[in-house]
Formats: C-alpha cells, sequence, structure tokens
C-alpha cells in the first residue's frame, strides 16, 4: 500500500517513521515523523510500532520503504510507504 505526500499532509495522518540512518534525519526530515532506522524497525518491529495502528513509512526514494513496508505487512502490521519518499517532500516545499 502506498500513498502520496500530497494525500499525506491534508489529513496530517501522524505515525510517520523515517527509516533513513540517524544523520539524514537530522539533516532534514518530514515534520512529525520520528526516527527509526530500517534495519532496527525490520528485526525489532515490536519496540516501534504496534498492531493494529497505521504507520507511514519513507526513506530517501521511497523504494527501501516499500520493501520494508511490504514485509512488516507480511508480518500483521499495518504500513503505508510515502511515494518517492523524503526526495518528494523536498519538491512539494
Amino acid at each position: 500500500m502506498e500513498i502520496s505526500i500530497l494525500d499525506l499532509f491534508p489529513q496530517n495522518k501522524g505515525n510517520i517513521i523515517d527509516i533513513r540512518d540517524n544523520q539524514k534525519y537530522k539533516e532534514g526530515h518530514i515534520p512529525g515523523a520520528v526516527s527509526v532506522e530500517a534495519y532496527e524497525l525490520l528485526f525489532h518491529p515490536d519496540k516501534y510500532i504496534q498492531k493494529g495502528k497505521t504507520y507511514y513509512l519513507y526513506c530517501d526514494s521511497g523504494m527501501k520503504s516499500r520493501r520494508i513496508s511490504r514485509e512488516l505487512n507480511m508480518k500483521g502490521y499495518s504500513t503505508v510507504n510515502i511515494q518517492g519518499g523524503y526526495h518528494n517532500y523536498l519538491l512539494m516545499k
């Protein structure tokens, strides 16, 4: 499942997770996003997300977050990939 950055913001859906490394997060991120690196989220999801809630994931381009989202959904979590990732957010600004 995916959502565009334009569709994410009018409703301010919350529960946004930046799966890039912490340095990239510190350099800039989508407002309201929390930083959880991809490998950490994938291998220890129960520390960061709950089943029954929906979370919106992004990386730089949307490719890695699409893969991580798919894997988490197969484990029973509800995640949505933000199309185009942080790059699309910067284009929107």
